[in-house]
């Protein structure tokens, strides 16, 4: 049985007109996501300071902001900007500096695109890009220039078109599903891709990157992971940056996978001032092997731009990772890992 915070009772009631046995529909949770500062600090009980209020309304025209109020539920209200939950979540005006070396394609998937919704850089599998929406906007996302851009969502051709490629390559034995995030997909659009795949004999294994568990947990309907069961071998890597995220309902839903048979694996990206402590990263590793989620990769912020404000030095990265190497089990440790800028794949 999940059990429900005073904040987010709060948070219902602050939204006004609302039953609070709604909190648990994902569709309401997504309807009621906030994209402006007033709902902002409405929901926050506070007024931001002119100054970076007037920061935060630059960067929102050039960056959509999405927050559900699941998450924005789990900010501490007590030191807010220091939050890092607010930090992940709410514009800042770093996002519209950018640095010498920074790129809007640092990963050079543009140039490994056969087809729009494909990234094939490595020979035997894909990135397949089947949504271009999230359950909320990270601050700190390296495909920024194209998520949450209401022109170029992906249509049911252009999946087609990816599915036919797909078809088409024999070499392809692993498909991950990504985007944006595949989950914000409604159960029978993502029925539909799986079972296209399924249909491929090349293809053996099918993955999902997503972050709704820990963003909008209640996304892991009963009926979605009856759909993702079907699939078997079907891998699922979810996006924790910080324990605070892992939540009674987080923790109840990775349960519900893992019940379901789903390997679950965690991909966290390094971020100043979120988790880039040693204590931090391993309470976080810690947290995620007892729900039965390995953690997979450690990522280097990306050269994007406008992630400078994000971005640690690798000596950083390298502490955090002495201080669990031999410090805790071997399988509670990530890979820590820079993706090279051009193309050059992942570099341990």
């Amino acid at each position: 049985m999940m059990r429900f915070s005073t904040r987010q009772k709060e948070v219902v009631d602050l939204i006004g007109g609302q039953e609070f046995s709604n909190w648990t529909d994902w569709k309401w949770q997504l309807r009621h996501s906030v994209k402006d500062l007033e709902t902002l600090e409405m929901l926050l009980g506070t007024k931001l300071e002119t100054e970076l209020k007037r920061e935060q309304e630059d960067t929102l025209a050039r960056f959509p902001m999405s927050i559900t109020p699941y998450y924005l539920s789990l900010i501490d209200i007590g030191d807010i900007l220091n939050s890092p939950i607010f930090k992940q979540a709410v514009p800042s005006i770093g996002e519209l500096r950018v640095e010498s070396a920074d790129m809007k394609d640092p990963l050079a998937e543009d140039a490994d695109c056969p087809v729009p919704v494909i990234t094939h850089r490595y020979p035997d599998r894909v990135l397949f890009l089947v949504s271009n929406v999230c359950a909320m906007y990270c601050r700190f996302c390296t495909r920024k220039r194209k998520v949450g851009d209401e022109d170029c969502i992906p249509g049911r051709s252009a999946v087609q078109e990816g599915l036919d490629y797909i078809r088409r390559t024999p070499q392809i034995r692993d498909v991950l599903l990504s985007g944006g995030d595949p989950l914000m997909l409604s159960d029978d659009y993502l029925d539909w891709i799986l079972s296209e795949l399924r249909t491929i004999e090349h293809v053996e294994v099918i993955r999902i990157g997503t972050r709704a568990p820990a963003v909008l947990p209640y996304r892991i309907t009963d009926g979605l992971v009856e759909t993702l069961k079907k699939y078997h071998p079907l891998w699922l890597n979810t996006h924790f940056n910080h324990p605070r995220e892992l939540t009674r309902s987080a923790r109840t839903v990775l349960r519900k996978l893992a019940d379901a048979g789903i390997p679950l694996g965690n991909q966290s990206v390094l971020l100043a001032g979120v988790n880039d402590c040693p204590r931090i990263m391993r309470a976080l590793v810690h947290k995620l092997v007892q729900n039965r989620v390995r953690p997979y990769y450690l990522y280097q912020c990306d050269l994007s731009e406008g992630l400078s404000h994000f971005r640690t030095p690798v000596g950083k990265g390298i502490e955090i990772m002495e201080s669990l190497i031999g410090h805790t089990s071997g399988f509670a440790v990530p890979t820590y890992v820079i993706d090279a800028p051009g193309g050059g794949g992942k570099v341990p």
